[in-house]
C-alpha cells in the first residue's frame, strides 16, 4: 500500500467510522478505487472548526478557500466589531463560507445564494450539524442575485465557477465534482462578469467584495470588477503564493 492511500484509509476509519479499526471498508475501498474523492465517501469535510457536510455532491471546499474565509472572518470582527451586518455568500454550495461567518461572528446574519435546490438543503443540515440559528441564515434558491432583487448586504463574497471549460482538471474532479460548479465558459468568466454587473446594485457602500478566481484569471478578475464600479481593488495570494483572491473596493 502507498503512503497516500494509507493514509486516506486512516482518514476514512477515523472521520466516517470514529477509528473502530474492525470498520468493513470494502465498499470504499473501491469508491476511492473509482477515482471517488474521499470528501464524498466520508461524507464531510472540517472547515474553520465546522463540520461540513457534502452529501448533495457540492463543490468539495478547498484549502484555499478555507484560507481566505479565515482572513474574511478576522477582518469582518474589525470593520464591525459588536455591530449587526448582513453578509450574502453567493454560490454557495455547502454553505462553508457564509456558515463560518455565522459561526465565528454572533451579530452577523448570512443570505446564501445557490441554483441547486438539493446544495440548499444541505445548507440547511449544516446549520443544524453545527448549532447555528436557522434565524440568523436566508436561504434561497436561483440564479445568482435575481431571488435578491431590491435588496442590499453590508458584504458580499462568492467562490463561483471559474475554471475555463478547455481544462483538463484530475479525474476525481471531473468524473465527480458538478461541472456547474465548476466551469464558467471557454475563458472562465462568464459567472464573475454577471456578478460584477450586479454587485453596485445589491451592495450597501462603502464596503468590499471577496470572490475567488483562477489563478489565470484574477487580474482579469478585478478588470471586470472594476468596470462594475469598484472604485479600487486587491489581488491576494493564498497560502501557497498562487493568484486566488479579488477583493473590489465600493465608495
Amino acid at each position: 500500500m502507498n503512503p497516500e492511500r494509507a493514509l486516506e484509509i486512516g482518514q476514512l476509519l477515523r472521520d466516517k467510522y470514529g477509528g473502530d479499526p474492525e470498520a468493513n471498508i470494502t465498499e470504499d475501498i473501491a469508491r476511492l478505487d473509482a477515482g471517488e474523492p474521499l470528501a464524498y465517501i466520508i461524507g464531510w469535510v472540517p472547515f474553520l472548526g465546522l463540520t461540513i457536510r457534502v452529501d448533495s455532491h457540492p463543490l468539495i471546499p478547498r484549502p484555499e478557500t478555507e484560507w481566505w474565509a479565515e482572513e474574511l472572518i478576522a477582518h469582518l470582527k474589525e470593520k464591525f466589531g459588536a455591530h449587526p451586518f448582513t453578509l450574502l455568500d453567493l454560490c454557495a454550495g455547502s454553505g462553508a463560507i457564509g456558515l463560518s461567518v455565522l459561526k465565528h461572528l454572533s451579530e452577523s446574519k448570512v443570505s446564501f445564494g445557490e441554483i441547486v435546490p438539493e446544495h440548499a438543503i444541505l445548507i440547511k443540515r449544516n446549520l443544524e450539524e453545527n448549532d447555528i440559528d436557522p434565524a440568523r441564515a436566508d436561504i434561497r434558491i436561483g440564479d445568482l442575485f435575481a431571488p435578491f432583487e431590491g435588496e442590499v448586504f453590508s458584504f458580499i463574497v462568492s467562490n463561483p465557477p471559474y475554471v475555463p471549460s478547455g481544462r483538463t482538471l484530475e479525474k476525481s474532479v471531473t468524473f465527480y465534482e458538478p461541472a456547474s460548479a465548476l466551469y464558467a465558459g471557454t475563458d472562465g468568466l462568464e459567472i464573475i462578469q454577471r456578478i460584477a454587473e450586479k454587485i453596485p446594485a445589491h451592495l450597501q457602500k462603502p464596503s468590499e467584495v471577496w470572490i475567488e478566481a483562477d489563478i489565470a484569471n484574477v487580474a482579469q478578475t478585478g478588470i471586470l470588477l472594476k468596470e462594475g464600479g469598484a472604485s479600487q481593488l486587491e489581488l491576494r495570494n493564498d497560502q501557497y503564493g498562487r493568484p486566488r483572491l479579488v477583493v473590489g473596493y465600493y465608495e
